[in-house]
């Protein structure tokens, strides 16, 4: 198929959703199909709010519309919810054009949390974005649960895959090198932006015997390394290193109660490393019954339990998890037009465009 996809989140950007996108769309092209990605570099714009690493296009719909109609998609997807998203949605509506969207962030918890902003205020903007969409996928059984019920109609599985040859548990440790020769084990890992959202805090303030390390970058980072001084803040890092310090920890431990999915519990046991959390979206379809990590209401509690787990068995856990799989489930989930319908349908556009562009003209 030729595939369109509009996303807001893309690279630079270092995250969970840029992640699945640029995976999905390598699966995608090495399983024979066309993907076409409308992200924020093609086009002028701004930082984000609270988020300036994260850049909002600006007047992009014109050219959205011409690559639209120069590609000639057999499906559209819009995976965010951003500028290029509504430009994208509208066209499609306009068009009547039949597309997908997919929900990767709790973004009426994301602007409560930062903002004056209640909850249902952004789930009406939430439904609103979705209402035309042919399938909403997410990634997790009890997330489609909750947007049900919120209200929210056409819900599909959309699952995810882990790396399994960079996110191994044979690559050697690394805090040594990072300056922890003198670190008290057990090693309690967290990974990700550190951001008010991500609850980082109540992993810090748990007591638990050893060393909390913090790998990553964001704005409560300055707050939090202040506050609890006796935590290892590393900052950001990338690639085999990132990889090596999920496998030099004795825990990955996942304090979000906000997550869809949370990619980096997939890396940590991919690793061999095994994951405690709380009983929220993501853990709660990943870890039960997996031997792979614990989840309890008492973080604590679930940092304990998971020293006891065979690492051996956590990779194992792990290697369930493609993104082959995950692509293939992708396309099942795509709505392309059929053809002849297809065909019809952008010789009819085509026709459209050239009777406005001569009506201009005179």
């Amino acid at each position: 198929m030729r595939i369109i996809l509009a996303t807001d989140a893309w690279e630079p950007q270092v995250n969970g959703v840029v992640r699945t996108l640029t995976r999905t769309v390598a699966e995608c092209r090495g399983m024979g199909h066309e993907v076409e990605v409308i992200e924020p570099s093609q086009f002028k714009t701004i930082p984000c709010p609270t988020y300036p690493e994260i850049r909002l296009a600006l007047g992009a719909e014109e050219e959205i519309r011409e690559r639209l109609r120069a590609f000639e998609p057999d499906a559209v997807h819009i995976a965010t919810e951003g500028p290029i998203g509504i430009a994208t949605r509208r066209i499609c509506v306009e068009w009547k054009l039949p597309f997908t969207t997919s929900y990767h962030t709790k973004f009426p918890e994301y602007i409560s949390a930062r903002f004056p902003v209640p909850v249902q205020v952004g789930y009406a903007y939430m439904k609103w974005f979705h209402k035309p969409s042919g399938r909403l996928m997410v990634a997790t059984p009890t997330l489609r649960d909750e947007l049900v019920e919120h209200g929210f109609r056409n819900v599909s599985p959309w699952s995810r895959g882990v790396d399994t040859e960079l996110f191994n548990p044979d690559l050697p440790r690394i805090y040594d090198e990072l300056g922890g020769k003198d670190w008290p084990r057990p090693f309690w890992l967290n990974v990700g932006r550190v951001a008010v959202e991500k609850n980082i805090e109540t992993f810090l303030e748990q007591d638990l015997p050893g060393t909390k390390i913090v790998v990553g970058d964001g704005p409560a980072r300055a707050e939090l390394q202040e506050k609890y001084p006796e935590a290892k803040f590393l900052g950001a890092r990338f690639g085999e290193e990132l990889a090596r310090c999920f496998r030099d920890a004795d825990v990955f431990v996942f304090p979000s109660w906000t997550d869809t999915f949370g990619l980096v519990i997939l890396e940590a046991m991919a690793t061999g490393t095994p994951v405690a959390a709380f009983p929220a979206h993501g853990p709660i379809d990943i870890i039960p019954g997996s031997g792979a990590g614990a989840i309890d209401n008492d973080l604590k509690k679930a940092c304990m339990a998971c020293l006891e787990l065979d690492r051996a068995d956590v990779r194992a856990y792990a290697e369930k998890f493609s993104w082959r799989a995950s692509a293939e489930q992708f396309v099942e989930n795509l709505e392309p037009y059929p053809e002849p319908e297809r065909g019809r349908f952008w010789r009819r556009l085509r026709r459209i465009t050239r009777l406005r562009r001569r009506a201009q003209a005179a």
